[in-house]
């Protein structure tokens, strides 16, 4: 497998990065996770805008589903298009979510995305054998797990401490995890993870190498978040960036 981190950014767009949105690639087969303001943008820079097989939405909070509406003219008006619907893997109400944030008035959005709910679960995804499952965040949340010939990706979505987020990372090669909130600070409760609670949960999982994302680049430290992980994994553990990629 290889990961490309299309965009990181916690909350909103940073100046540097998109919000969440990550390229995985196997087999030839292109696996989008999230789609957050600022992704397509990158995606024309790391792949093409119609390169990608399927899209897998962790929830449908604006920083990680907004950029599958302005997808819409890419693959309904395309000169060589329109492109045939793409299968999208999303929370329950993603289809309406969707269609009302691209416009009011053009209904349902069936000749662009086929879409199928999340329930917690294993099932297939081209070339992944994928597993979700609900995780601590208010509204209806999906950390992801994908495995392709041995190798295993985890991601933990939006969310608080959890034990399906420790599930889902179990022996994982690469833990992909966000740490939006610093440690030593009174947080607001089941939302997000702290860099400390990030690497207690790797280490918990036995993940090999946690890959935080997702800090809030306004209001926060990535020097702090950091060595707050580092101190809590005893593995390998980076700060992703835009464009970054690791092969799995």
């Amino acid at each position: 497998m290889r990961l490309t981190v299309l965009g990181c950014a916690g909350s909103f767009p940073g100046p540097e990065s998109a919000c969440s949105a990550y390229l995985v690639e196997a087999d030839g087969f292109r696996l989008l996770i999230d789609f957050g303001p600022g992704a397509l943008s990158a995606l024309q820079r790391y792949s093409s805008m119609k390169s990608i097989d399927a899209i897998l939405l962790s929830h449908l909070h604006c920083d990680h589903m907004m950029d599958a509406t302005s997808y819409v003219v890419v693959r309904r008006y395309a000169p060589d298009g329109p492109y045939p619907p793409i299968p999208v893997y999303a929370p329950s109400g993603a289809p309406e979510r969707i269609a009302a944030a691209y416009s009011l008035d053009e209904g349902p959005l069936d000749d662009v995305y086929s879409f199928y709910a999340l329930q917690p679960g294993t099932f297939p995804i081209g070339p992944f054998q994928v597993q979700v499952d609900r995780v601590n965040h208010p509204v209806e949340t999906y950390g992801v797990r994908l495995e392709h010939n041995g190798r295993v990706l985890a991601y933990s979505g939006d969310t608080a401490v959890c034990d399906s987020v420790i599930g889902l990372a179990r022996d994982a090669d690469v833990f992909l995890c966000e740490a939006s909130y610093l440690d030593g600070v009174d947080n607001p409760p089941g939302l997000h993870l702290t860099g400390r609670e990030a690497g207690e949960v790797a280490t918990k999982a036995g993940a090999r190498k946690l890959l935080l994302t997702h800090l809030v680049q306004a209001w926060g430290s990535e020097s702090e978040t950091y060595a707050s992980a580092a101190e809590a994994f005893a593995g390998p553990v980076e700060i992703v960036r835009p464009g970054a990629r690791y092969d799995i």
